[in-house]
């Protein structure tokens, strides 16, 4: 339950905001908007992870997606820098921090192996939604080549993510 949820409200937030709603082709600056918040989201998720898991399996996970999503932003910050491009904040964007600060809140309020669970299924439904929207909608979307191939590359990444989440997953049942 706990995954559909969350899978339904970031479907919601990225495909039903103005930005990508009706088919709206979203700019190369607004895509790095998106694709920067939502690596942040991820690395503020887990940080908190970091803080609140004694699980060693979960603490490791986290871990990876704080070294891997900090690494595919700081790729995304040199790519903007050099092409002169200044990303767009936007309602997806603006959406995704909302939507994020609140599961941030919701769990903050969970310990023990009930934190570790729903941070986990939520990384799971998170990285489904971030993919199915990287694969559908943002690099589909992208003009620019390089721009294009830092979302391939983080695209493949991000699917490694959402595998091992899964797996950490099924080991806290």
């Amino acid at each position: 339950m706990f995954i559909r949820c969350s899978a339904a409200i970031a479907a919601m937030v990225l495909f039903g905001s103005p930005a990508l709603a009706q088919g709206a082709k979203p700019t190369d600056p607004q895509i790095a908007h998106i694709a920067y918040t939502a690596g942040v989201i991820d690395i503020n998720a887990a940080k908190q992870a970091l803080q609140k898991s004694k699980s060693k399996e979960v603490k490791a996970f986290a871990q990876d997606m704080v070294r891997d999503h900090e690494a595919v932003n700081k790729q995304a910050l040199v790519l903007v820098k050099k092409l002169n491009v200044t990303p767009e904040d936007n309602d997806t964007s603006r959406a995704l921090s909302k939507q994020a600060s609140d599961k941030l809140a919701e769990l903050s309020k969970l310990n023990g192996a009930a934190f570790d669970k729903a941070y986990v299924n939520n990384e799971v439904a998170y990285h489904k939604t971030v993919n199915g929207a990287l694969e559908t909608q943002l690099i589909p979307s992208a003009s620019n080549g390089e721009l294009k191939s830092l979302l391939q590359t983080g695209l493949k990444i991000f699917q490694g993510h959402e595998q091992h989440a899964e797996h950490v997953a099924a080991d806290l049942k």
